[in-house]
């Protein structure tokens, strides 16, 4: 068994997570191939059913640590985004992400994840979030 994950939130998301219930992967490379017949202008990429897929799973826990290094006074807010945009060529920083997102959206994932996998760090939300 195979399944799709759309994600609606922005129409210059390119990638689809083709999710795949058996360990051996060949369910979720068929529906990789057919994905990729069916729809264009889309990348499907085939990932377990972990939390948060591939890209939230990178995405909030990083969101969570630049808040952390704010709270810490490792640097300002500022800095932390243009560090990120400069530095590792993101679009915007991960603060400014954060805010776009939605903080409450950022802290019920992290709620969500920390409630399901407590010995998770990277899933503890942030105290100011």
């Amino acid at each position: 068994v195979s399944g799709f994950l759309w994600d609606t939130r922005s129409g210059r998301d390119s990638v689809v997570p083709t999710l795949s219930t058996c360990s051996c992967g060949i369910n979720a490379e068929f529906g990789k191939q057919w994905y990729q017949r069916r729809v264009r202008g889309k990348t499907s990429v085939v990932c377990s059913d972990s939390p948060g897929f591939i890209v939230n799973r990178l995405l909030v826990p990083n969101l969570a640590e630049a808040i952390r290094m704010l709270e810490r006074g490792v640097a300002s807010a500022e800095d932390i985004d243009t560090a990120m945009r400069l530095g590792a060529g993101h679009p915007m920083g991960p603060l400014q992400l954060a805010d776009y997102v939605g903080l409450d959206t950022c802290l019920f994932i992290l709620q969500g994840w920390n409630e399901k996998y407590p010995n998770v760090e990277l899933f503890q939300p942030p105290a100011t979030l």
